[in-house]
């Protein structure tokens, strides 16, 4: 018998199919047994009954085991319908039960309350949480949505190397690679140079790429390796043709997430954000939005050159509050507080073209407009530190033309959080690394490890 998947059961009610699932729940009634699978579609209940043959099988049939199902789909009674979960006006009645792989009593309760290094140190197994599950379909959906979007907007998709001979950022916390001879390589922190190089070669383009971070940081925020969502546009007039792109790809993700996974939302126990009418997101400069802060609470940040955490928080809180919005960019940072690859503003000098896009009360988004005159592009880097006789290759595009043009970086497991409720930027990522972690505590020794067998 060919495989019917879960999803297809409710269009053949009445006839015997087979399904290949795993065994999420299972309830044993005396001489009944109930089940929930699920598959890659969805869920079902199944129920054995007047089949003993059958039912001793199928108590054998542990939660996550691997099974093969044999049974007619039956409409239940009226009274029996469940509207509020998949499938809950069909069952299952159970004709065979082969099982394929037999999983072992699980190390917990699938539905228990779990410390974050229970769910971490268990990732093979908690990943397949229904909450883990919800999760991880909204970062799938958001990276679909990420390409669908941009490619409609005229982007062309690039792979951008993960081994660099300098950084983009001019930061000291990289991952030094020592394979190159005697030459210095690094684990990349962002695309950001060759995705300015690739301007020149498409004009707009985008990358999912991994980047490394080798941050002395431990927060709720921070991980030593992750996705960046970037993207990079020419002939640009200013930042703020990147800020409206960018709020419409943040529209066209809440309605596709609106569209087509609810019940992920409703698994998370999470509102889709607020977004207001208009082609771009509330926004002001940085100093505007610490002046705001200081009337409305009296804390003064006016000579602060960035945003604290806390300051983030008020004015997510504030943008939903009196704005409409979930989202509002923040302008304007200072020189001193971007790359050198960013432009400063000449009707506001000090101050540059950049901006970060504050999501539920953390920045998940930094961008701006570029530097594109290559002796300007210099001078800057300079300023910085930085010899530019190590960007010559970077420097190359600007030496033979590239257009005015500007673009985002944008962390995908922060955006996932955000986007999910999840308090931890690991809760959001598969597989975290951090200072601490790479899949068990670093800090574990053999017999830890050992005890956990």
């Amino acid at each position: 018998m060919q495989r019917t998947l879960i999803k297809e059961l409710k269009e053949n009610i009445g006839k015997e199919v087979q399904i290949a699932a795993t065994v999420d729940v299972r309830r044993d009634q005396g001489k009944m047994a109930f089940f929930d699978f699920r598959d890659r579609s969805g869920v079902v209940q199944g129920v054995v009954f007047g089949k003993p043959e059958v039912l001793d099988v199928a108590k054998e049939a542990s939660p996550e085991s691997a099974v093969l199902v044999n049974g007619v789909v039956n409409q239940r009674p009226e009274k029996m319908v469940n509207e509020k979960v998949q499938n809950g006006d069909i069952e299952l009645e159970i004709t065979s039960i082969e099982i394929l792989n037999k999983a072992d009593s699980l190390p917990f309760d699938f539905d228990a309350e779990l410390s974050l290094e229970v769910l971490l140190d268990n990732r093979p197994l908690t990943l397949r949480r229904k909450h883990e599950r919800a999760i991880f379909r909204i970062q799938a959906a958001i990276t679909r949505c990420y390409g669908d979007y941009l490619r409609q907007e005229g982007f062309t998709e690039f792979q951008a190397p993960k081994l660099v001979g300098g950084d983009a950022e001019g930061g000291s916390e990289v991952f030094k690679v020592g394979y190159f001879n005697d030459k210095d390589a690094y684990l990349a922190t962002s695309p950001q140079l060759y995705k300015q190089i690739m301007v020149g070669v498409f004009e707009r383009v985008f990358s999912l790429a991994t980047a490394f971070r080798a941050e002395k940081s431990a927060t709720t925020r921070h991980l030593s390796e992750y996705t960046s969502l970037d993207a990079e546009i020419g002939f640009i007039k200013d930042h703020t043709d990147i800020m409206r792109i960018e709020t419409g790809l943040m529209r066209y993700l809440v309605e596709y997430l609106n569209k087509n996974h609810q019940d992920d939302l409703a698994v998370l126990d999470i509102a889709l954000p607020l977004i207001p009418d208009g082609d771009l997101f509330p926004h002001m400069k940085l100093r505007e939005a610490q002046q705001l802060i200081k009337e409305k609470t009296g804390v003064d940040k006016t000579t602060e050159p960035d945003l604290e955490p806390e300051d983030e928080r008020w004015l997510c809180e504030y943008a939903q509050k009196e704005l409409g919005s979930d989202f509002i960019f923040i302008t304007h940072y200072p020189v001193s507080k971007r790359p050198f690859y960013t432009m400063e503003d000449p009707d506001d000098l000090g101050y540059t073209k950049s901006f970060d896009l504050l999501f539920r009360g953390v920045e998940i988004t930094t961008g701006g407009q570029r530097v594109h005159n290559l002796e300007t592009l210099k001078a800057k880097a300079v300023a910085k530190g930085l010899d530019p006789a190590k960007f010559a290759f970077y420097l190359q595009a600007f030496e033979f033309g590239i257009p005015p043009h500007g673009g985002w970086g944008m962390g995908l497991e922060r955006l996932t959080a955000k986007f999910c409720g999840v308090t931890n930027v690991k809760e959001a990522t598969l597989f975290p690394r951090d200072i601490n972690r790479i899949d068990t505590l670093l800090s574990k020794t053999d017999d830890d490890d050992s005890k956990n067998k």
